[in-house]
C-alpha cells in the first residue's frame, strides 16, 4: 500500500519542468487503413490532418470527402479492388459517402458490430503509437506532435509483422499460402 513513485532521468534533487503553451485549441486528427493481402507484407495507409482553429469556424475531425481521398489513395496504392472493413463512426456512414462507395465497383464495405474495438485491427496500431512515440513525450507544439505521430507511423510502416500483430490481436487470421 505504498504511495506509487516515479522516476525521471534529471539528476537528484532537481525537479524537471516542461513548458506547455496554453493554446490547446487546435486539434489532430489521423485516419488509417490497415491492408492486408494472403501472401503479401502488411501495409498501412494513414493520412494526418491539423485542423485550424474550431472556434474560428474549422472543423474539428475528419469529413467524409477526407475518407473518400483517402480511399481513392489507397485504391491508387494497392491498384487492386478494396473490401473495406469499418466501425460504426457517423461519417463512415455519411449518405455522400456510400453513395461514393456505392458507384464504385473497386470497393465493398462491410461494418463491424458497434462497440467492438476489439475485433478492428487499427486500434492496435493506435495503441503501438501510444506505447512507442507517443510514451514519455511532452510535445511543444502541434508541429512537433505531428512530427513524432509521422515518424511513429512510418516505423510501423517498416514493420509489417507489427501490422500482422493487429490482425491476431483481434483472433483474425489470413490464409497462409502454400510454398511449392
Amino acid at each position: 500500500m505504498t504511495p506509487p513513485t516515479t522516476r525521471t532521468w534529471s539528476r537528484r534533487g532537481v525537479t524537471p519542468v516542461i513548458t506547455v503553451r496554453g493554446r490547446s485549441q487546435r486539434r489532430i486528427s489521423i485516419a488509417a487503413l490497415a491492408c492486408y493481402k494472403p501472401g503479401e507484407r502488411s501495409r498501412l495507409i494513414y493520412r494526418p490532418m491539423v485542423h485550424p482553429d474550431h472556434k474560428a469556424g474549422g472543423r474539428r475531425s475528419f469529413a467524409w470527402t477526407d475518407y473518400r481521398n483517402l480511399l481513392i489513395r489507397a485504391h491508387q496504392q494497392l491498384g487492386k479492388p478494396i473490401v473495406l472493413v469499418r466501425d460504426n463512426l457517423n461519417v463512415h456512414r455519411d449518405r455522400r459517402l456510400r453513395t461514393f462507395i456505392d458507384a464504385q465497383d473497386w470497393v465493398t464495405v462491410h461494418y463491424l458490430p458497434p462497440y467492438a474495438p476489439q475485433i478492428n485491427p487499427v486500434e492496435g496500431i493506435w495503441s503501438l503509437l501510444r506505447r512507442r512515440c507517443q510514451a514519455n513525450t511532452a510535445s511543444t507544439d502541434p508541429a512537433h506532435l505531428m512530427r513524432a505521430l509521422r515518424q511513429g507511423l512510418r516505423q510501423v510502416q517498416y514493420r509489417p509483422d507489427l501490422i500482422d500483430g493487429c490482425l491476431a490481436g483481434t483472433g483474425l487470421t489470413l490464409p497462409r499460402r502454400r510454398l511449392q
